[in-house]
């Protein structure tokens, strides 16, 4: 899908967009608040307005069947979450290895309500020395975009309050399945 087709379905839809991040040949995207499927439609939508192509991390189930195909087409990397498989050093590997890879990942790892947010972004992010990149999604102002791009600094938890007050005016489609930006040992 190109650029001009894709920003007239998000106008056809009501939807704007907002891309303040600078184009980097690597970086994770961190896209949240995530609570609907509608959420993927969005993304995706914003993904072909730049021009980039992403890649993103999704259950493997979700690759079953018969959108199995498409998905992987649009990007997608099955993740079997049940096994424990070095996805932090498996990413930060392809990471390594590639001139581009731009990949986008919920940190929620659902769309119910968590108790925290899975840090594999942060780590791998870390790791490859590459930047993150703040997507968001508002159902509020119906608008989805990527924001600022920074470097993780080593100091998480500092990080993590700058993200946690990024995203804090921004309402997914089921403000009630809204996670908590923390990590597993805050309380």
């Amino acid at each position: 899908m190109k650029k001009p087709l894709a920003l007239l379905i998000l106008k056809l839809l009501g939807w704007s967009t907002e891309n303040k991040f600078r184009h980097e040949h690597k970086y994770i995207i961190i896209g949240a608040p995530h609570t609907s499927n509608w959420d993927f439609l969005y993304f995706i939508l914003l993904a072909r307005t730049t021009g980039i192509k992403i890649h993103w991390i999704a259950k493997h189930t979700l690759f079953k069947g018969p959108f199995g195909k498409i998905f992987k087409r649009l990007g997608g990397i099955p993740i079997n979450r049940q096994i424990h498989n070095n996805l932090i050093q498996k990413m930060t590997e392809e990471f390594n290895k590639r001139e581009n890879f731009v990949v986008a990942i919920a940190p929620e790892g659902t769309r119910s309500k968590a108790e925290y947010w899975k840090t594999g972004f942060y780590h791998i992010a870390r790791q490859a020395n590459i930047p993150i990149v703040l997507g968001f999604i508002d159902y509020k102002r119906k608008t989805v975009g990527f924001a600022d791009t920074f470097y993780p600094s080593g100091n998480i938890e500092e990080d993590m309050k700058k993200i946690r007050k990024f995203y804090e005016d921004k309402t997914g489609k089921h403000p009630s399945r809204h996670s908590e930006i923390k990590l597993k040992d805050q309380n």
